[in-house]
């Protein structure tokens, strides 16, 4: 069963007036911080707006925020004093990235309902067990969680019901039927799987266990097809632009091909000279340290040339501002947790912590520096291995033709 643009509950958006009320303004250079409810000067934006179902003034805040873990985002939210009419969406403040990404999320628990998500206008949502499926581009953006994209699904079809019970009585008691078995989701009583694909890449759904790994949530970037790329507007031609320059001492693309092999360097750090190791990171190398149920995802944090305390550093300001264990909604348990890996952390930093460091990366494009080089080194091992069928589908080598591009050997029209 699809949900159409009629899941979308209430009139259409507002529209801003021409002159906007007095606002406080984020400080130069922090217009995207993150989310925090102890941040006192981060504040909305408040804009004067036309309600769209009244006809008379009232309010659109803008909250222009970041999220460890995934990117800057708008929040919108309109209310509206005279009619009581509200609506929140919002919007990615970042450019469409290079890949697509799939959420696949096992709800098991209660608590998986609570999980945060931001889903993108270009989203599709998938619910497997049900044939439930709300198309991309039939709502608009929303920061939630899982019961909440289920709570929106069920307000969007009862929203028609009373017209349906009038004209189509029978369709209608068949999707009464269905949004009891959506209810019923919602306490969990058998697992479920949701599914949400977002060619743009924007989307993200929360792991409430990092910073170790989440074995209910498998995440997969792929690249996207043609409809994908017409359906975001990137097939009209744009005029060339000079490629902008890189840091590449904070981040960087690997300039090579997919190798034929894909590699796994594995480093016991021993001692406290092992942070001055130089390493290269690529976009397709995933980080693990086992010793603290660790896991770094491919594409998180992105490609970078620096040292090993660099990395290291990188993954604790990423772990340690992850907002959804900040604030008044913090769980008490999970941020004791996060205080452990910080300190934890500062010991590997500090060379106080022995631990296994684990670069995986299937295009075999990252490297770590052999300080004992040409000898080898005692304490890293480095393994070349055959990537599998879902590896080489995240790097889009499944789909690729070669026929015909030998030197020489090209078809003849």
């Amino acid at each position: 069963m699809a949900a159409d643009g009629a899941v979308e509950p209430g009139p259409p958006a507002a529209t801003a007036a021409p002159s906007p009320a007095p606002a406080r303004a984020p400080a130069p250079g922090h217009f995207f911080r993150p989310i925090s409810a102890e941040d006192e000067e981060q504040q909305p934006t408040e804009i004067e707006s036309l309600c769209m179902n009244c006809y008379r003034d009232g309010m659109t805040r803008l909250l222009l925020t970041k999220i460890p873990f995934f990117r800057e985002i708008i929040v919108s939210s309109f209310s509206c004093e005279h009619c009581g009419w509200n609506n929140t969406e919002i919007q990615s403040a970042g450019r469409i990235q290079d890949q697509g990404v799939r959420y696949t999320l096992t709800v098991r628990a209660p608590e998986d309902m609570n999980r945060e998500v931001v889903k993108t206008d270009s989203a599709t949502t998938r619910i497997p067990e049900l044939d439930f499926e709300i198309p991309a581009f039939s709502q608009k953006g929303a920061l939630t969680t899982v019961e909440g994209l289920i709570t929106r699904a069920i307000s969007g079809l009862e929203q028609d019901q009373p017209t349906r019970r009038a004209k189509e009585e029978a369709v209608a008691d068949r999707i009464d039927e269905f949004i009891v078995k959506l209810n019923e989701l919602k306490q969990v009583a058998s697992p479920f799987t949701l599914i949400i694909d977002d060619p743009s890449g924007n989307s993200f759904v929360e792991n409430p266990h990092a910073p170790r790994k989440d074995d209910a949530l498998v995440i997969i970037h792929y690249n996207r097809t043609l409809q994908q790329e017409e359906m975001l507007g990137l097939q009209a031609e744009a005029p060339e632009e000079k490629p902008e320059e890189e840091d590449l001492r904070n981040e960087v693309k690997s300039g090579g091909a997919v190798e034929p092999l894909g590699t796994r360097i594995t480093l016991h750090i021993t001692d406290l000279s092992d942070m001055t190791r130089d390493l290269l990171k690529s976009e397709t190398c995933s980080v693990e340290i086992p010793e603290l149920e660790f896991e770094l995802g491919m594409a998180v944090l992105g490609g970078k040339f620096t040292t090993l305390e660099g990395l290291l550093k990188d993954i604790r300001e990423l772990v340690t501002k992850n907002p959804f264990t900040l604030g008044d909604s913090s769980n008490p348990g999970q941020t004791e947790k996060l205080q452990e890996f910080s300190q934890k952390l500062d010991q590997i930093l500090e060379g106080n912590m022995k631990v296994h460091f684990i670069m995986n990366d299937p295009a075999g494009n990252s490297y770590l520096q052999n300080v004992y080089a040409p000898e080898d080194d005692p304490e890293m091992k480095v393994e070349r291995y055959k990537r599998t069928f879902d590896q080489n589908e995240e790097l889009g080598l499944n789909d690729m033709k070669t026929e015909g591009y030998e030197t020489g050997l090209a078809p003849q029209r």
